[in-house]
């Protein structure tokens, strides 16, 4: 259904704004971004490749037929094998080099190995673990689709939060302005006073443009990612400003994170592929059962009975044998071969055990910027606080005549700042837990976080 409401919003014009929540937008991402598509379709390859190498247990069918038209001519002695002059058979008869008759053929070969020594369970589970590691490439790619989107959607509230906060600080600025054009058209106050306020006036006009540029940007790029470029994507960020995320549960193995998942898909892959090896030199055994037929034109005896002799087959022959066969001097390359196996299979276990460091290390950093997240969001308050009595009492002293332009402008800065610093901080929260969701590997701890809000 929200990928629908998406869609239809897109297909109006002019487009009409669409409000997600955080866990909406990741959801729709999920939904739609083609990165995710392009993963699943990977997954659903390396599935049938699984299917594919399954089919090997199966007997194989060969089958054939053939017409034509030549001459009888034939020859005794050697020819070496090649692909150029066509073979025929039968004994050498005297006939005119210009006479030819139809020849056919046709026949079936049903061929079925019944034991291996377990070459082709090998390759079914290298194709399986291909297939999970596909799986585990899957979730990684909807992990960094999903921590990307969770990513701008708080750039997006952050920008928009600071276009508010630019935003009232001009309106501050002006409103001073005002009054303070007043009192120099009154002769009270000096005209340096008022070029001073101009000034800080046009500098936060300018901030308040780039502000907005920057929420524009921002929106153009969560459009996208939620599946709807080009629409009009509005954001729920008061309800991340209300309250910072729920604490929920963060523990667990970095082995379980799909990053960590893959490598080990790969490791087993590797020692599949080490396997098969292993089984390579050994006899290759065949059962065979051919049905097969021979038509021909010419007769024995020199006679070309024309007409449309030949072309079926007349002369029918069956078999029934099997076949073993062994590579006897491959044992040299497939020796070499698994050297070079066996070092695939060390350096993948090597990446394995640093994925898996490199993840527990991502878990604890950022389990380190939460915690200081927090902790800095407990202390905006306080500055914001101080920063508003502050400009009040700086107005009321400019007012009285206690204080200059500059210490008011210091004065709304001051407060701008802390404005942004306590919306930032609030959001920066969010965004850290993020981080701690993605090193976990699990995005649904962020949703959780969420208060399970849709």
């Amino acid at each position: 259904m929200l990928l629908l409401s998406l869609r239809a919003a897109q297909a109006q014009s002019p487009p009409q704004p669409t409000r997600l929540t955080l866990p909406q937008a990741l959801a729709a991402a999920e939904a739609n971004y083609p990165k995710i598509r392009a993963s699943i379709e990977q997954k659903t390859a390396a599935q049938a490749a699984v299917g594919v190498a399954r089919t090997a247990y199966l007997p194989k069918a060969d089958m054939l037929w053939q017409t034509n038209r030549a001459t009888a001519n034939n020859v005794y002695g050697l020819l070496l094998p090649q692909a150029v002059i066509p073979s025929i058979s039968g004994p050498v008869i005297a006939a005119d080099n210009g006479r030819s008759a139809w020849g056919s053929a046709a026949g079936v070969l049903l061929s079925w190995q019944p034991f291996d020594f377990g070459a082709r369970r090998a390759e079914v589970d290298a194709a399986r673990q291909g297939a999970a590691a596909s799986d585990a490439v899957m979730n990684l790619t909807k992990l960094d689709v999903a921590l990307a989107t969770a990513s701008a959607y708080l750039d997006l509230a952050t920008a928009e939060q600071l276009a508010t906060v630019s935003a009232a600080n001009a309106e501050r600025l002006e409103v001073f302005a005002k009054s303070l054009h007043v009192l120099v058209d009154n002769q009270l106050r000096a005209g340096a006073d008022a070029a001073q306020a101009d000034a800080g006036l046009a500098a936060a006009r300018t901030q308040l443009i780039q502000a907005r540029t920057t929420v524009a940007v921002r929106r153009a790029t969560l459009a996208n990612l939620v599946g709807t470029p080009g629409a009009q994507v509005e954001i729920d960020a008061a309800s991340l400003l209300a309250s910072p995320p729920q604490d929920a549960q963060v523990a667990g193995a970095t082995t379980s994170h799909p990053a960590a998942l893959q490598e080990s898909a790969l490791v087993k892959q590797q020692e599949a592929r080490v396997n098969l090896l292993k089984r390579s030199y050994v006899p290759q055994f065949n059962t065979q059962t051919a049905l097969s037929g021979r038509g021909t034109g010419t007769a024995l005896n020199g006679v070309f009975p024309g007409g449309t002799n030949g072309l079926a087959p007349n002369t029918m022959n069956w078999a029934i044998g099997a076949q073993v066969t062994f590579p006897a001097f491959s044992i040299l390359s497939i020796r070499e071969q698994k050297k070079a196996q066996e070092a695939n299979l060390r350096a993948e276990q090597a990446r394995y055990r640093q994925t898996v460091d490199d993840l527990s290390t991502q878990v604890l950093q950022a389990q380190a910027i939460l915690a200081g997240a927090r902790e800095a969001a407990q202390n905006t308050p306080v500055q914001l606080s101080a920063a508003r009595e502050s400009e009040t009492q700086q107005r009321a002293r400019f007012q009285a005549g206690l204080a200059t332009v500059v210490d008011v402008a210091v004065a709304e800065s001051l407060l701008a700042q802390s404005e942004a610093d306590d919306a930032v901080a609030r959001l920066n929260v969010w965004r850290a837990f993020a981080g701690v969701a993605a090193a976990r590997g699990d995005i649904t701890l962020l949703t959780s976080a969420f208060g399970g809000q849709p």
